[in-house]
């Protein structure tokens, strides 16, 4: 079992990655509503993988015998001035993930839990690509500038982008 505490800090990281997963189900749908279905992918990919970071650490409580306490999620923003601004937040709520990951990375390390600390590896990696890849869609949509078919050529590329779901022993 992991303790009292740090099961409390990751059921509320469970809630952040599931806010998570809803602040991109909504910029999906925010851009779908544009016309631009290859945001919209975009953003619709990555509320899936958010789900599956709550459901790995979901699995990781039940399996150390430890309570899953699944709370409201808070609402969400709706509506974007540009597909640069959405990205921004993305890359703004992305660092903010990553602090929340770091404190139980910390957290584990006090409470010397090298298994959670182990487990927890995987979303520090996986912040660091989320971070990198939200930047690497700021720098391209300022190039772009207020080029349509930069917008658009860029929008047809993100249309390919396709769900990968977690190995089943990392779900």
């Amino acid at each position: 079992m992991v303790s009292k505490e740090l099961e409390t800090a990751i059921n509320k990281q469970i809630n952040a990655e599931f806010w998570s997963a809803y602040l991109y189900l909504s910029m999906s749908a925010h851009f779908a509503n544009k016309g631009l279905p290859g945001f919209a992918n975009w953003f619709n990919v990555q509320f899936r993988e958010e789900q599956d970071h709550a459901l790995k650490l979901m699995n990781y409580l039940i399996s150390k015998g430890n309570r899953v306490e699944l709370t409201p999620i808070e609402k969400v923003e709706t509506k974007w001035n540009s597909v640069l601004h959405a990205f921004e937040d993305t890359l703004d709520h992305e660092c903010v993930v990553t602090s929340l990951i770091n404190n139980l990375v910390s957290l584990s390390r006090k409470e010397n839990d090298y298994a959670t600390e182990n487990m927890l590896q995987w979303f520090v990696s996986e912040q660091v690509e989320e971070e990198e890849t939200a930047q690497g869609m700021i720098d391209s949509l300022k190039l772009i500038g207020d080029n349509g078919f930069g917008l658009y050529t860029m929008d047809k590329e993100l249309a390919q982008r396709s769900y990968v779901p977690l190995a089943n022993e990392q779900a």
